[in-house]
C-alpha cells in the first residue's frame, strides 16, 4: 500500500488511540523517515502517515520518554512499544500492512 508522511506533505490528524505496534525506532525511521518531535510533553517522537485510500494513522510513544519522565525516561532509540492513533481501526490495519512487528488493536 502506498503512503505519504508528514515529511512529504502537511497531513491533518485527528482521532485517538486505536492500537499498538511493537517494533524498533530504527525500523520506523527506515519506513517513514524522521519523526516529528511530538508534543514536547507526553510524546517524544511521532510519525503521521496518510495512505492512498485516505486513511491517516499516527505512530507515537506515550509517557515513556525523556519529555515526560526527564532523565529517567527512555531514549527514543530504545523504545519498542508504540501507540497507533487514527479515526478508526482501519489505521491499525494499514500500519499492519507496512510495519514489521506485532500490531494489536486496543
Amino acid at each position: 500500500m502506498k503512503f505519504v508522511t508528514h515529511n512529504d506533505e502537511e497531513i491533518d490528524i485527528g482521532g485517538c488511540l486505536q492500537g499498538y505496534v511493537e517494533t524498533t525506532y530504527k525500523n520506523l525511521l527506515e519506513l517513514f523517515g524522521n519523526p516529528t518531535n511530538g508534543d514536547g510533553y507526553k510524546v517524544d517522537a511521532e510519525w503521521v502517515i496518510k495512505f492512498e485510500d485516505g486513511t491517516v494513522a499516527t505512530i507515537y510513544n506515550w509517557k515513556d520518554g525523556k519529555n515526560y519522565n526527564g532523565a529517567e525516561g527512555m531514549e527514543v532509540e530504545d523504545i519498542t512499544d508504540w501507540h497507533i492513533g487514527g479515526e478508526d481501526k482501519k489505521s491499525v490495519a494499514r500500519i499492519k500492512e507496512v510495519v514489521k512487528g506485532e500490531v494489536t488493536v486496543s
